[in-house]
């Protein structure tokens, strides 16, 4: 499985982006896939996860403005980031597991990664 992000960029302060996760390679079968971040100086943190029922789970400093959604169809994971802040400035990533954990965004779980796309926020 290999994953490509994009629609990063810089947006001035509640500013709105489309992250889209451009999956090739799935055959099929129960993942979970996910959207990371990381700011500078600071350690990566899951964002959003969709599992493979479809369910979602946001991290509670983006829950009302980041929505997470998967289009099986194209085969790609989308993260809908509205109101941006300063504070949500990072590299965003994508990242799929196929195996269960009781852990919904620990890093080390995740199997499959992409390259990342910067997202600026400026106040």
């Amino acid at each position: 499985v290999q994953l490509a992000e994009s629609g990063g960029g810089s947006v001035q302060a509640r500013g709105s982006l489309r992250l889209s996760c451009s999956v090739s390679g799935y055959t099929g079968g129960r993942y979970y896939w996910a959207w990371f971040r990381q700011a500078p100086a600071k350690e990566r943190e899951g964002v959003a996860i969709i599992d493979p029922d479809g369910h979602t789970n946001h991290m509670s400093s983006v829950q009302g403005r980041f929505t997470i959604s998967r289009d099986a169809t194209t085969n790609t994971v989308y993260l809908q980031m509205n109101n941006l802040l300063p504070g949500d400035t990072a590299m965003y990533t994508c990242a799929a597991r196929e195996r269960y954990s009781r852990y919904l965004l620990r890093p080390s779980d995740y199997t499959y990664w992409g390259q990342g796309t910067q997202v600026t926020v400026s106040s």
